[in-house]
């Protein structure tokens, strides 16, 4: 009875040991609880609980070194400790402790050299984190680090959301790549379209560009910029300025929006648009199109400008206008195209170019030519085909006019061949003066002396009163020279052999009246608003082909020697073929 007693007891504390070693198994490390689960109504289970759980998976513990588990402050948490490995799906947590807080075990707290990966490519470091299983994200905080292996990011904190694989960052980050350096205040990460968002306090480092910018966007695959906003890039040849554009950090090739602009020492182009490369040094701008020399303060405006950085050549089109201050009054200047061109070498000279129609306004002066260069480094401005200038009362006209600028004022006035110079009175007489060449000296913009060289002739109306005709003076003499007073003639002299009459003014005849080649141009005397005026489009030329002649009928003779060229006529047809080229 005894024995019986005794073999029964050692049954039972087996039995005993059996299941609470089962318990304890339980809660090993990598083997979730098996919890009996009571059967749910169909009318009271959640309807979306069950499909997301199945479509983020169980957080699953793969591994950690011991175990430690109890209730604090009437809350149950485990203590996962040593070499803690976790997955969810392809996602790994490594950390030196977890801890796991009540039943809900994908919620995990972790601490120390903690380590997340998904797939092959995206490792997130950092001194803590909270992954949350069921929402699957992750927040990371202490020397966080992120890196793919196309940058390496790193921020005292940072939000990841494993199912749009986008990480966030708030407190100041930094990116690297093997080109760029990027950092700013606040930022966002998409590993799927490798795309970073940045914005307060951007700034991109190059090799050869400084970028600051508010908000911006980049890229790690194409290596291209996104901005929105004012951003400033800084280079070692000139520094480019916009609020909306792209830049390549690889080709360094810009295209630019709203307000944007080149800057460097010698020019400042900007427009509404704006294409710049980098290696090239060309730049193009489109719509409202400012192109401003800074060493002489000239701008010129327009709808198209070209900039060729190593030739230091910029072209304007589109109804181009060049202003310049010039003492206490702007010298406006249009033509179909201006080119402005800076000095090359020590000896160069800084030439601004205009071609076609220009038209050139000032209070005191107004000019027209077919074409016209103006020297900005000797103040020389160059007057080409058919020029006409017009100060105050005084129409000047030559093959060619130069005219000299000294303190931003007009000095001189230089007329080469046909010179001739006329100007109306108060009752329409029209004073006139050619010959040769001629010679206008200017004091504060007003026309003081000219001297006639060689063929010289005039012919000036007297006047009592400024109301009546009491002669007419008509001279003809080698070189003169003329005086003037508030823009009017006051004296004039004849230098070399002079032949001069008076003539009454009953005796004047209307062929008395004009010098050959007189002509009154004041209907093309340009005015301000003309100057400014849209300029209509210069259409290409379209050629006609020339319709194909019908062949006719050849003899013998001619056949032959149309089949047999002469050496001559290869000559000429292989010449063709090379002007074609």
């Amino acid at each position: 009875m005894k024995y019986t007693k005794l073999l029964f007891s050692i049954v039972f504390t087996l039995i005993s040991l059996a299941v609470f070693g089962q318990q304890q198994l339980r809660r090993q490390p990598g083997r979730p609880p098996q919890v009996k689960q009571q059967p749910v109504p169909q009318q009271t289970r959640p309807k979306q609980e069950q499909p997301r759980q199945q479509q983020s998976g169980r957080v699953e513990l793969i591994g950690a070194d011991s175990l430690k588990g109890g209730t604090f402050n009437g809350r149950r948490i485990d203590k996962l400790l040593g070499n803690v490995r976790f997955k969810q799906r392809d996602t790994f947590l490594y950390a030196d402790s977890v801890y796991q807080y009540g039943d809900n075990k994908d919620i995990l707290e972790a601490f120390g050299n903690v380590r997340i990966n998904q797939g092959d490519t995206l490792t997130i470091t950092g001194d803590r984190a909270t992954y949350d299983g069921i929402k699957r994200t992750a927040r990371m905080s202490g020397n966080v680090t992120m890196q793919d292996p196309r940058m390496n990011l790193t921020t005292p904190s940072l939000d990841y959301d494993l199912n749009t694989k986008t990480a966030t960052y708030t407190e100041g980050g930094t990116i690297v790549d093997p080109e760029n350096r990027l950092e700013s205040r606040k930022g966002s990460y998409n590993t799927n379209t490798k795309e970073f968002t940045f914005q307060q306090n951007v700034k991109v480092t190059t090799a050869d560009y400084n970028i600051t910018a508010q908000n911006m966007r980049y890229n790690t695959q194409s290596k291209v910029v996104y901005f929105a906003g004012p951003t400033v890039i800084k280079g070692e040849k000139g520094d480019l300025y916009a609020e909306q554009g792209t830049y390549n950090t690889i080709s360094k090739i810009s295209n630019f929006g709203k307000n944007a602009y080149i800057l460097t020492p010698e020019y400042r182009l900007g427009g509404d648009e704006l294409y710049y490369d980098q290696n090239t040094g060309y730049g193009v701008a489109r719509k409202n199109v400012s192109l401003r020399s800074l060493k002489d303060d000239v701008t010129v405006r327009g709808q198209l400008g070209r900039y060729w950085r190593d030739r230091g050549i910029a072209k304007v089109s589109g109804s181009p206008v060049m202003e310049s201050i010039m003492k206490d009054d702007t010298l406006y200047l249009s033509a179909d195209s201006l080119i402005s061109k800076e000095a090359q070498g020590a000896t160069g000279k800084s030439m601004l170019f205009a071609f076609n129609n220009v038209k050139i306004f000032k209070s005191d002066l107004q000019g027209k030519c077919d074409s016209l260069s103006f020297n900005r480094t000797d103040s020389v401005m160059h007057m080409n085909v058919k020029p006409v200038l017009w100060s105050e009362k005084n129409q000047l006209v030559s093959d060619t006019i130069h005219v000299y600028l000294r303190n931003k004022t007009i000095d001189r006035m230089y007329m080469y061949s046909n010179a001739f110079m006329s100007s109306e009175d108060t009752l329409s007489n029209y004073n006139q003066v050619k010959g040769r060449n001629m010679i206008a000296y200017f004091t504060n913009g007003d026309l003081k002396r000219l001297n006639v060289n060689g063929n010289g002739e005039s012919l000036y109306f007297a006047l009592e009163g400024d109301t009546t005709v009491t002669g007419m003076n008509k001279a003809i003499c080698s070189n003169m020279v003329l005086q003037f007073a508030e823009n009017k003639l006051n004296k004039i002299s004849f230098l070399v052999n002079p032949d001069a009459n008076f003539i009454p003014p009953h005796e004047l005849k209307p062929t008395d009246k004009q010098l050959e080649g007189f002509t009154w141009l004041e209907e093309l005397r340009p005015s301000k608003p003309q100057v400014f005026a849209k300029r209509a489009a210069v259409a290409p030329k379209k050629t006609t082909p020339k319709k194909a002649a019908k062949p006719k009928q050849q003899t013998g003779t001619q056949q032959k020697k149309r089949d047999t060229p002469a050496k001559n006529q290869t000559s000429n047809r292989r010449g063709g073929l090379m002007r074609n080229q």
